[in-house]
């Protein structure tokens, strides 16, 4: 009996294809209950986060004319309806003036959900700079600024969005300064608690 596994064990390494095929077929049968076993699902964020830009236009409230733009903006959702956010503005004036307002905001949004639609309100505060025409000077201030939005979930990771934002800047010359802006933008959604009920 030992001279035939001798014998069988010989054979099977002078032929490095069999090798190969037993060893892969002991690996196999050794991980078959491992392969058949219900995957453990993978950990899920705490909260829902989405990351986003988009264009802005906005009517500075120191001259007439529409200051463009451009705005990055930040959700963190950790609740069904509550939620942070930080966002960026920059605008700025196209007569040559060089004019320009700047702002970074956080404050926290309430939200609701209907299907792929979701309205919210916002309340921020941050801070302002603001470059005068010709470069005559740069000032910063405190802000207070109230908005509302929709976001639309055009697929899973993709949210398309259209936000208001009404700004009061503490302090400027004149009884205050109070800008509104218009942003339309795209974030990418990260998954977390499901915000939406067809997710």
């Amino acid at each position: 009996m030992h001279a035939i596994k001798n014998s069988f064990a010989r054979k099977l390494l002078r032929n490095p294809i069999r090798t190969r095929t037993a060893l892969l077929s002991s690996v196999l049968l050794a991980a078959a209950p491992a392969l058949f076993c219900q995957a453990i699902p993978t950990a899920t964020r705490p909260a829902d986060i989405q990351i986003g830009g988009g264009f802005t236009t906005a009517r500075p409230d120191y001259q007439r004319q529409k200051f463009p733009g451009f705005a990055i903006y930040f959700d963190v959702d950790p609740r069904a309806h509550w939620g942070l956010e930080a966002e960026y503005h920059q605008v700025f004036s196209t007569s040559g003036d060089r004019s320009q307002q700047r702002t970074a905001e956080i404050g926290g949004r309430y939200f609701w959900n209907f299907g792929a639609l979701s309205p919210y309100g916002k309340g921020l505060y941050g801070r302002g700079s603001f470059k005068y025409p010709f470069g005559y000077t740069q000032l910063s201030y405190n802000i207070l600024a109230a908005g509302a939005g929709l976001d639309f979930k055009a697929t899973r990771y993709i949210h398309v969005r259209v936000d208001y934002e009404y700004q009061h800047w503490l302090g400027f010359q004149n009884g205050g300064l109070h800008p509104q802006l218009l942003t339309f933008g795209v974030a990418y959604h990260f998954d977390g608690k499901p915000r939406y009920k067809n997710h």
